[in-house]
């Protein structure tokens, strides 16, 4: 039997991280195909909008507002979705944050956010709504990732490693849910103008904006295999960049973003122990 795909006529397609950014744009488009959305995020002026957006469309947006950091409050976020609107078929767990880490200035602040965000707070869905698809025999997992996974890049150290974290878990996790009929996809996207990227430092060759990241990862939800990449332009020099040795990575990552000929910056002021 064929593994399950998703289908608006299923059931609910659930996106975090939905206030603003790719989340946001996914779903409308996802709604424009017809699918019923629950949008959550932390950030609720930034959903009540979202609903505006989606008068006309074949589909409709509903708004759980919830911060993805608490694990109570979204298992009852999985369990108020499925009592409203119905079973939850479909799942993109996109929220998250990028929070810029420099080795000249380090420390364990920007790294601990960003695990809980992008790690933990998908897991703080998954592993409810996982139990339920089991239940019902079927459900698609969306998570989202990033380029920034295929190896480190200039003050995305705490980013990236949440990425191939997430990247390595829901790997872990296929082998499992496939023989539950659970689809389980992992999106790794290039870069995108968002309110995440605004923070970058550096150029960001081949920059898309947000609907069409959407409308590349919609297509691949609906039709496409495990990893949702693009654009191709700049995914396929990257992988094939990873079979090379560290020294060839590191010069051409030098290359792209100028990084050796930036200064360091000033040491962080840290306050000494009594004693």
């Amino acid at each position: 039997m064929a593994l399950y795909r998703a289908s608006p006529n299923d059931g609910i397609a659930w996106v975090t991280g939905a206030s603003t950014g790719i989340g946001r744009a996914l779903a409308i488009h996802l709604a424009r195909n017809g699918y019923t959305v629950a949008a959550t995020a932390r950030a609720e002026d930034g959903l009540a909008s979202i609903t505006d957006e989606v008068e006309n469309l074949k589909g409709r947006i509903f708004v759980f507002p919830c911060d993805v950091m608490d694990e109570a409050g979204m298992e009852r976020t999985v369990a108020n979705i499925e009592k409203s609107l119905g079973p939850i078929v479909l799942a993109v767990f996109n929220a998250g944050t990028y929070l810029p880490v420099r080795g000249d200035r380090l420390e364990t602040t920007n790294f601990v956010r960003s695990y809980q965000i992008n790690v933990f707070g998908t897991l703080n869905g998954l592993v409810p709504l996982s139990d339920r698809m089991r239940d019902r025999g079927f459900g698609q997992i969306v998570v989202m990732g990033s380029v920034t996974s295929f190896f480190g890049m200039p003050s995305a150290s705490a980013y990236g490693s949440t990425k191939a974290a997430l990247n390595n878990l829901i790997e872990g996790l296929r082998f499992d849910f496939e023989k539950l009929n659970i689809r389980t996809q992992i999106i790794n996207p290039g870069f995108v103008a968002t309110p995440l990227t605004d923070k970058t430092s550096f150029s960001m060759p081949a920059l898309l904006t947000a609907p069409d990241a959407a409308r590349r990862i919609a297509n691949g939800i609906s039709r496409g295999g495990y990893e949702i990449t693009f654009p191709k332009r700049l995914v396929w020099p990257l992988k094939f960049l990873r079979m090379f040795p560290k020294p060839v990575v590191f010069f051409v990552m030098y290359r792209l973003t100028g990084w050796n000929k930036r200064s360091l910056g000033p040491r962080k002021k840290r306050s000494r122990a009594a004693g």
